[in-house]
This record gives C-alpha cells, sequence and structure tokens, in this order.
C-alpha cells in the first residue's frame, strides 16, 4: 500500500517537473562548482595576519587540538582533526553534543579547541564554551559570522566567509562546509611546515595502504628467504637450469667463491639455445652476464620499481651489509605490493 502511494505520488512528481522549465542537470552542477569556487576565492583573500597569529599560537602550544562541531560541521571538524594528527599536530575530535554528557573528561587545560558553527550560534557549541572558559582552554571559533555568540567568545577567530549557501534554497550545508574544509587544509598544511614534517615521519605513521608501503617498505621486505637461487661458476649448463625451476624467480645469481660474479636470466638461456647447436660444454660463466645490477638490501621498494624500469630489468640482486648476495626480487613481486601505481 504504502509503496503503491509512493509510486504514485512520485509519478505525480516528476510529471510536474516536467511540466516547468528546469535547468539540466549539468547546468545544476556546473553553477554549484562555480558558486562552491568564488566562496574559496572569497576564503582565500580573507586569510591575512589573524590566522599567521593562530598558526603559530597552536604550533607553540602544549597540548593537543581539539576539534568539535556538530551535524555537517561535525564532520568536517572529524576530517580536520585527522589531517592535523596525519601530519605532526596531534589532533582529536569531540562531537558537540556528546561532550556535555561526559565526554568533556578528555580535554585537558592545556589543548587548543576549534570549534567549528557557521552560524556560531549552534546551541551546542554555545553549551561548551562555559566550561571550555572555566577550564582555562583557549577557543578558537571557525565561523562565518564575527558578530555570533562563537565569535565573541573565542580567543581566535578563524574567518569562513560565507554569504550564501549554493543550494538553490539555501538550506543544505555547501558552500560553508567546502570552505570550512579548505581552512582546515590549510591550517593543517602550515602546521605540517612549522614542525618540519618531512615523507619519513608521513611513513612513520602510515604504515598501512598502499602509500605507507611506498613510504617504508625496502626490497629487503619482499624477498622470500626460501627462494635465493645461487649456482657455482664452474656449475654446468643443466645445473644453471635446474637451479631457475627449482626456484622459479626466472634468474639465478652466479658467484665466485662466495662472491657476486654473475647473473642467468630465462633470456640468457633461451639466447644461447638460439646461438649455439651444443650446450654439453657450457658452464654458468659462459651464459651470465657479468656485474649485475645490485642494490643494498635497506633502499626503498619503490626506489627499486623505479631502478628496474629506468634499466628495463625484472630481477633485482639483493646485497645484505656485509655487500654479499642475499637474495633476489623480481618485477612481480612489486607488482604483488600494488607498488606499480
Amino acid at each position: 500500500m504504502y509503496l503503491q502511494y509512493s509510486s504514485f505520488n512520485k509519478k505525480k512528481l516528476i510529471k510536474k517537473h516536467k511540466l516547468r522549465d528546469t535547468p539540466s542537470v549539468i547546468e545544476i552542477a556546473r553553477n554549484i562548482v562555480r558558486l562552491e569556487t568564488l566562496s574559496l576565492k572569497s576564503l582565500e583573500e580573507s586569510i591575512g595576519s589573524d590566522f599567521e597569529e593562530i598558526v603559530q599560537f597552536i604550533h607553540q602550544s602544549q597540548g593537543k587540538v581539539v576539534v568539535t562541531g556538530v551535524g555537517k560541521s561535525g564532520i568536517i571538524a572529524m576530517k580536520i582533526a585527522a589531517s592535523l594528527s596525519s601530519t605532526g599536530t596531534p589532533a582529536y575530535y569531540l562531537h558537540a553534543a556528546d561532550a556535555t554528557h561526559g565526554d568533556l573528561g578528555m580535554v585537558e587545560k592545556k589543548d587548543v579547541v576549534i570549534g567549528i558553527s557557521k552560524s556560531g550560534n549552534s546551541q551546542e557549541i554555545k553549551n561548551l564554551i562555559p566550561f571550555l572558559k572555566n577550564n582555562g582552554n583557549t577557543l578558537i571559533g571557525m565561523t562565518a559570522n564575527r558578530e555570533s555568540y562563537l565569535g565573541k567568545q573565542s580567543d581566535h577567530v578563524l574567518y569562513t566567509p560565507v554569504e550564501k549557501e549554493a543550494c538553490p534554497h539555501n538550506l543544505a550545508p555547501t558552500n560553508s562546509t567546502t570552505v570550512q574544509l579548505v581552512m582546515g587544509d590549510a591550517l593543517a598544511m602550515s602546521l605540517m611546515d612549522l614542525n618540519g614534517f618531512q615523507s619519513q615521519d608521513f611513513a612513520r605513521i602510515h604504515p598501512s595502504g598502499s602509500l605507507g608501503k611506498k613510504l617504508h617498505l625496502k626490497v629487503v621486505d619482499l624477498m622470500d628467504d626460501s627462494k635465493i637461487p645461487r649456482v657455482s661458476i664452474g656449475d654446468t649448463f643443466k645445473e644453471v637450469i635446474y637451479e631457475i625451476s627449482e626456484k622459479r624467480l626466472g634468474a639465478t645469481v652466479v658467484e665466485d667463491n662466495g662472491k657476486l660474479s654473475g647473473l642467468v636470466t630465462d633470456g640468457d638461456i633461451r639466447r644461447i639455445l638460439e646461438k649455439k647447436e651444443n650446450i654439453g660444454g657450457l658452464l654458468a660463466s659462459d651464459i651470465m652476464t657479468e656485474n649485475p645490477i645490485s642494490v643494498a638490501e635497506n633502499m626503498l621498494a619503490l626506489d627499486g620499481l623505479k631502478l628496474m624500469q629506468a634499466k628495463k630489468i625484472n630481477h633485482l640482486v639483493i646485497l645484505g651489509e656485509d655487500k654479499n648476495y642475499k637474495g633476489m626480487v623480481h618485477l612481480l613481486d612489486f607488482i604483488k605490493e600494488d607498488l606499480n601505481g
């Protein structure tokens, strides 16, 4: 019954809208993008010495940054806190409504609090301010209204100017959340620069995922200890083929008295078979490529991949701290770790 009613009303609504001269979906989307771009331009022009003062204050503070808000501003607050934490500024998100039901216990006196509200008069934010004042916290208000309760009660204001939402009814948060998000990014990136936060720091706190792998995974981490192909310089052609087949890496290192001497690949085997009729007396030294490209075990896997691509090779010989042969990796080992993207 309900489904039939809903379907009937939906058809009526569609029919009603078809009778009106409405803009196309493309026109609507482009207009939204244009309006939000204009809001970002206003934000850019509004950033000045007060923003720099706030960044310097947070940089010199001894506590964490607490970012709070409700509704869509709360979602933006959550993202800003995550961005700060991941770029060297310890921060966490505090839901403004939950705060007054016990979560305020997380806020320490030395913490800096960023309250986000477009109007600056959100009741949940207003309820927090007396506690923050009594607790001795520095309050930074992110608002579009400097004359609001939040604007006047804050020690500093991150001004996010918004005259009107991109929503045709001026209701759904669009321009306001966009400028809040970008202001948060500007804050996080400015602090990252002041903190001297480098790629190695990023790797330290982003160990998982494709990004983490690119920043911390080393070539030795890709190596399979059970597959370390090696033959001696005097081994026969048959022994070389057996070792390559046994270890399934498509190549084997050739050693001379335990020292790296050369490399034999599947390609070398095919080429020698094409050139020579009699292969019975061939030794590893006859078919190997001398002085193969080798790298230290602590080389970043991403750098190893770039080297292989530049040299157009499929195998990389890995040397240990003693400069001796430690193992081998194949191009497919990098692809399996999603490092080729």
